[in-house]
């Protein structure tokens, strides 16, 4: 795509045309919308799902549109009654209600104005006749004729607020289908509710239907609701919005049972709206079933992608992403083509998958707007290579920032060795969060066989240690000994505060236990990362770009990898030149490597007799 900035590029105006590499759910949406169907989104934070939401409320029809007023029972003011009407009737009405009083308002003030006068001269005429005595009786008379007109006067206009309506839900000014985000309501605030008004802020005894306030489902009537993390709803809460959903009306009461509100209940209020439920694949488990059931017999269930094809017509998407989060910003300059290429190439990283994109562009955003920031700082007219990989360094993640601080430590400290070789001792690679850290592992073997088994530390996760137990049939298979019948196996991850899990460390768990059981000296200049099936199979493992660029930060030389990574590597020009990457698919590819050369070259022949199979290894 030939651009020189993003103001070149055209930014759509629907909010479905915004949305980029969800095609399933976004023709599902579309459905939803013409038809009136529920929808369960389940992804990870970041992937769209909001958004989504309001694209369907964008596209459903704003004609049905309803106001809806609460009426005063005059047989029983706590049975307010609920009166629906056609968009903009409700503040008509409540205009001419106004206007009647103001107009009502304005005669009494005139009236007492009159009285008033008429009270204050009317003792003066009655003094130059019958005398003092007289006019001050008439001047009291006045005053005491005053003061009852205006309690009269209050009393009445308190009357007539009380059968004056309220105006429960105003749609005049909405252009679309209301969209209500009621993520993390409370009950009262999902359902509605009746305010407790112990100190009369209304006036003495505030009529019940002035205190009712609607619920988030009434606001989204004819709409959409939309509810992220709709599993953390309390069981009761989910019941009740299964029953909303059902009967597409709800009544109104008061939710604290403290509260004079919990003996009024409205009619029931219309709520015809359609759910659109997000949440992670734990929201499956733990969201009621009922509820749950509901959707899936009324609408749909949508996986959300997390990755797009890298292909030249989705960097174009790409593209125009960036151009909309500069104009939906307004205060960040537009990019340069190379500052897009960067964002594009950041993209893959977080992917961390062969030929991807990642969707995670909550993510992305912030990078962009931190890079549009940067350049606004420094005055630029467009954002930046620069401004791009600066704002990368500083809206580093929590798990980044503590991976960080990791390394910085074990530098301090020289805990990872960077030259020379040692028996037993692997620099293996782990992430934490986003960002890779290199893990030196050592392995210590004693004789004895009484453990009968791998004693590792390191507050190791299930995953890791299953993996860590899965290596002794690995050596079984190369040296034809059990070695825990032999030998008392220690393996220690050295200064992991933070736990390990996952089976990436079992190439480096092996790697360091082979050496110390042959005595056999590891380069500390090379670092690794790999699972292992039993064969001595090298499998790919997840995280493999931060790894590398831990490796790099660590000043070592070379570093291993599964073979089937090769494709997932997203690094810099500059980060490629400061690293020797090798790809292995076994076990024997990984120790030709690591191994001391020269008093490894006798190991690796006896393993190659023994039937384990090797290739040469490529490198970058």
């Amino acid at each position: 795509m030939d651009f020189k900035n993003t103001s070149e590029l055209e930014v759509p105006t629907k909010l479905v045309d915004k949305i980029i590499g969800q095609s399933r759910a976004v023709s599902i949406i579309k459905k939803a919308a013409k038809q009136g169907r529920h929808v369960l989104l389940i992804g990870e934070p970041g992937v769209g799902k909001s958004m989504l939401g309001q694209a369907l409320a964008e596209l459903a029809p704003r004609q049905n549109l309803q106001d809806v007023l609460v009426i005063p029972n005059i047989k029983d003011e706590n049975n307010p009654k609920i009166r629906s009407l056609p968009s903009g009737r409700g503040q008509e009405i409540m205009l001419r209600a106004k206007e009647r009083a103001n107009i009502g308002n304005r005669r009494q003030t005139i009236v007492f104005f009159f009285l008033a006068i008429l009270a204050a001269f009317f003792p003066w005429w009655i003094r130059n006749i019958y005398g003092d005595i007289m006019a001050a009786a008439s001047l009291i008379s006045g005053m005491m004729f005053l003061l009852l007109y205006g309690v009269m006067t209050s009393m009445g206009a308190k009357r007539k607020q009380i059968l004056e309506p309220k105006l429960l839900i105003d749609t005049s000014n909405k252009n679309v289908a209301p969209f209500i985000d009621a993520t993390g309501a409370h009950a009262g605030a999902l359902l509605g509710d009746v305010r407790h008004d112990p100190f009369q802020s209304g006036g003495l005894g505030t009529p019940a239907h002035l205190l009712v306030e609607p619920g988030m489902i009434h606001r989204a009537n004819q709409g959409v609701l939309f509810i992220d993390e709709v599993a953390t709803l309390n069981p009761s809460t989910q019941q009740d919005l299964l029953t909303a959903m059902q009967d597409r009306k709800y009544s109104i009461t008061g939710r604290s049972e403290r509260s004079a509100g919990a003996m009024v209940r409205t009619d029931p209020v219309p709520c015809k709206f359609i759910l659109v439920a997000a949440g992670n694949i734990d929201t499956i488990q733990k969201m009621h079933p009922a509820l749950r059931s509901r959707v899936r017999g009324y609408g749909y269930e949508v996986v959300m992608d997390k990755f797009i094809e890298d292909t030249p017509t989705n960097r174009e998407y790409y593209y125009r992403f960036v151009a909309q989060e500069v104009s939906k910003d307004g205060k960040i300059p537009h990019f340069n083509k190379k500052a897009c290429d960067e964002i594009i190439r950041i993209a893959r990283r977080m992917a961390g998958r062969k030929n991807k994109l990642t969707l995670k562009f909550r993510e992305l955003g912030g990078i962009i707007r931190g890079a549009g920031d940067l350049a606004e700082e420094d005055k630029s007219k467009y954002v930046e290579l620069k401004h791009v990989q600066a704002a990368l360094k500083i809206s580093k993640t929590l798990e980044q920032q503590l991976a960080d601080k990791h390394i910085e430590h074990i530098s301090d400290y020289r805990i990872v060795r960077s030259e020379g070789t040692e028996i037993g001792r692997v620099n293996g690679l782990a992430v934490i969060g986003d960002s890779g850290i290199v893990l030196p592992i050592e392995s210590e073997v004693a004789k004895g066989g009484k453990k009968r088994e791998i004693i590792a530390t390191g507050k190791l996760g299930k995953i890791a240690k299953e993996a860590i137990d899965n290596v002794s049939a690995i050596i079984m298979k190369h040296f034809g000994e059990d070695i825990k019948d032999k030998y008392d196996l220690y393996v220690q991850f050295i200064q992991t505060y933070e736990g390990i899990e996952g089976d990436s460390a079992s190439v480096s768990v092996a790697s360091s236990i082979i050496s110390a059981l042959k005595e056999v000296p590891i380069r500390q200049d090379v670092a690794m990362t790999g699972s292992l099936s039993v064969r001595g199979e090298v499998l790919p493992v997840g995280g493999v770009t931060p790894k590398i660029e831990a490796a790099i930060e660590a000043g070592l030389k070379e570093v291993i990898v599964p073979a089937q990574n090769k494709k997932d590597i997203v690094l810099s020009p500059v980060a490629k030149r400061k690293i020797k990457i090798h790809f292995a698919e076994n076990l024997v590819e990984v120790l030709e490597i690591s191994l001391d050369k020269r008093k490894g070259k006798k190991l690796i022949q006896a393993l190659k007799s023994n039937g384990a199979k090797s290739r040469k290894t490529k490198k970058n």
